[in-house]
């Protein structure tokens, strides 16, 4: 049974005072693709912080163009525009804050603790409930913006047979309804605090950042993995480089950075 929370917009704006997302949060009964939307509206000016939440996508869109099962009315399904001053071979970064900014707002609202499969999969007991998508652009090897999408299975009660052995939701694990509401002012509220990080102490973010996301992800380290990229190898995973892509330790003894992401527990 389909659990419909309406949003409470008016109480989701006056929440978000004083963060970045103040006064831009739109919302929208059904789209294709919050992203695809949202860079529309970036190409075109849209302010930094703007925020577009959907009851229902139609298009939904994960990494590495595979499609994202968004029923209505049960997940969460946002896009926000952020500008932070980083050089483009750091944008990684945008993505690894996210993941401690969403897994942030899942623990206090739920009391719910997510594993990040890096960079971009968000786990509960093995199983997927949510994932990252950030889309950018660039000006002179400088990111102009980033547009970052975040799906999170809330109140799902059952998925499609072909990917209920692989997918969960909050509701499943937790036993109990949640707010979409909740959980959007608590991760935007955390995301504004990770762009903050990433802008204010650009000098230290490097260790800061990623000693952070291997500190909230089983994948990081010591994980026996599958990587599909570069013909196909197992090995185990030995931690990030200073641009947050995962290194791991082939079975032929060679040590291999991931950059496409897709790595999967062997």
């Amino acid at each position: 049974m389909s659990v419909t929370e309406a949003f409470e917009i008016d109480e989701i704006r006056t929440a978000l005072m004083g963060t970045r997302f103040a006064g831009k949060v739109r919302h929208f009964g059904s789209v294709g693709s919050t992203n695809a939307m949202l860079l529309e509206e970036a190409a075109a000016g849209a302010a930094e912080g703007t925020v577009f939440v959907a009851d229902e996508q139609t298009a939904g869109r994960g990494r590495g163009g595979h499609s994202w099962h968004s029923t209505a009315g049960d997940g969460l399904y946002v896009s926000a525009l952020v500008k932070p001053s980083l050089p483009m071979r750091e944008a990684l970064w945008i993505s690894l804050a996210t993941g401690l900014a969403v897994q942030r707002a899942i623990q206090q609202t739920t009391g719910l603790v997510v594993d990040i499969r890096w960079p971009n999969d968000l786990l509960l007991g093995g199983k997927k409930c949510g994932g990252i998508l950030v889309e950018t652009a660039l000006e002179d090897a400088t990111l102009r913006y980033a547009v970052i999408g975040i799906g999170v299975n809330v109140n799902h009660a059952a998925f499609p047979e072909e990917i209920a052995e692989l997918a969960t939701s909050l509701r499943l694990e937790s036993g109990a309804a949640q707010s979409r509401s909740g959980l959007l002012i608590a991760l935007l509220r955390a995301l504004d605090r990770e762009m903050m990080m990433l802008e204010d102490a650009a000098a230290a973010v490097e260790e800061t950042l990623l000693e952070r996301f291997a500190g909230a992800s089983s994948w990081v380290r010591g994980k026996r993995v599958n990587v599909p990229e570069q013909g196909g190898y197992t090995g185990v995973t030995a931690g990030l480089d200073e641009h947050g892509f995962l290194r791991v330790a082939g079975d032929d003894g060679v040590l291999r950075t991931v950059l496409s992401g897709g790595v999967r527990e062997v």
